[in-house]
């Protein structure tokens, strides 16, 4: 990978995912410990999706703008760090929505820039990216199985910490990732709003949308639902490992996998798979095998998911347009999708239960793939990434 900067890419990647697994999985626990409402929690852990809905675009616009994507990047992680700083200094509700709605500004803003200048460093050579990606899991996997343990002896008080912890190393990569130079593309002159406009982008960014939607009472409440059935926390940490695990191996075979297969029928079968899992979520709760199994499906609903994409944003957002269109791709999966996900999540978890919110989340999945199978094949060139170059 000449001319790559593999480590240093590899490196924030491991770090941002690192905050994800601390977060995700132990941030709903945190706040159950400081007495907060099911309603609350989930309005809290939704806080890091709302931002998402606007951060990335302004962001997103001031980098392809500027054409310094480095430097805001360095801004935005030294600001989410500074931000979360805040968590240390109160405990009540509204101090908390202050602090991670800000925190979650800054934070939002990084990763569809550095996707961006990933693929932009990677040129033609965008089938490795996965390679990149996969440390991102690492960090995922070392951290939510580390606090696990911890957790098992040791007060989850001691979360923020290591949180902090993680988002200094986010902030310390960030000030070594080299700017990628930003090549014209012929459809540069073309607004924005004329790209999404197109049955099969606007199909895809509504079906992405849905995506988010279901795995939001997952990233919300998933941890809560395996401890409240009896898991001890290490094991728990193991859960979520055991699917980025999975994730990893995708990700490693992803070049093979899409010298066969079109990122359209890859996205399509995550959907569908996702269907499965959160139906076995539901109601295979009470058998470890089927809680062990349905964790293993995430190689699909999020790692074939993601790849497919981000390969698919990266052939319809070319040029100037590339950090805008993976800021776009964020703003509404992540950040509109998540945000209704999570909101709806702490409503449904107290009126319906457990067991029907992510009965609606399958179905929300279901509905993604219906809207991408129907819409989204108007135009869409089955091609696969090598013909993106």
């Amino acid at each position: 990978m000449n001319a790559v900067p593999y480590w240093r890419l590899s490196g924030f990647y491991f770090f941002y995912f690192a905050f994800v697994g601390a977060i995700s999985p132990f941030w709903g626990l945190y706040l159950q410990s400081l007495a907060f409402s099911a309603v609350e929690i989930g309005v809290l852990m939704s806080l890091l999706q709302v931002m998402r809905i606007f951060a990335p675009n302004i962001w997103g616009h001031l980098a392809d703008r500027s054409g310094r994507r480095t430097a805001i990047v360095q801004l935005a992680a030294f600001g989410s760090a500074l931000a979360f700083a805040g968590v240390f200094f109160g405990s009540s509700f509204w101090w908390l929505f202050a602090v991670m709605a800000t925190v979650s500004f800054f934070w939002s803003a990084s990763l569809p820039l550095v996707e961006a200048m990933t693929l932009s460093h990677l040129g033609d050579r965008i089938d490795a990216y996965g390679r990149i990606r996969l440390w991102g899991s690492i960090g995922f996997i070392v951290m939510v199985v580390g606090l696990g343990y911890a957790f098992d002896y040791v007060s989850i008080a001691w979360l923020p910490w290591a949180v902090l912890a993680v988002m200094l190393g986010i902030a310390a990569f960030a000030r070594v990732i080299p700017e990628a130079e930003i090549l014209a593309h012929s459809g540069d002159h073309q607004p924005l709003r004329e790209v999404v406009k197109r049955p099969e982008v606007a199909a895809l960014l509504v079906a992405c949308l849905l995506m988010a939607v279901t795995h939001g009472p997952y990233y919300t409440f998933y941890s809560i639902y395996l401890v409240d059935h009896g898991y001890d926390k290490s094991l728990v940490g193991w859960l979520w490992a055991l699917g980025v695990i999975c994730e990893i191996g995708i990700f490693l075979v992803v070049p093979r996998i899409f010298a066969r297969v079109t990122p359209r029928t890859l996205i399509l079968a995550s959907f569908a798979l996702a269907v499965l899992r959160f139906l076995l979520i539901a109601w295979g709760v009470g058998s470890p095998w089927v809680v062990w199994g349905a964790q293993t499906l995430h190689a699909f609903t999020f790692g074939t998911y993601h790849a497919a994409a981000v390969a698919l944003i990266h052939q319809h957002f070319r040029g100037r347009h590339q950090a805008r269109g993976q800021a776009l791709y964020t703003s509404i999966s992540y950040g509109v999708g998540g945000t209704i996900g999570g909101l709806a999540s702490g409503f449904t978890w107290e009126t319906l239960g457990p067991a029907w919110t992510y009965t609606l989340a399958a179905a929300s999945a279901a509905l993604a793939w219906g809207v991408y199978a129907v819409w989204g094949a108007n135009k869409t060139r089955a091609s696969r990434p090598e013909a993106m170059k």
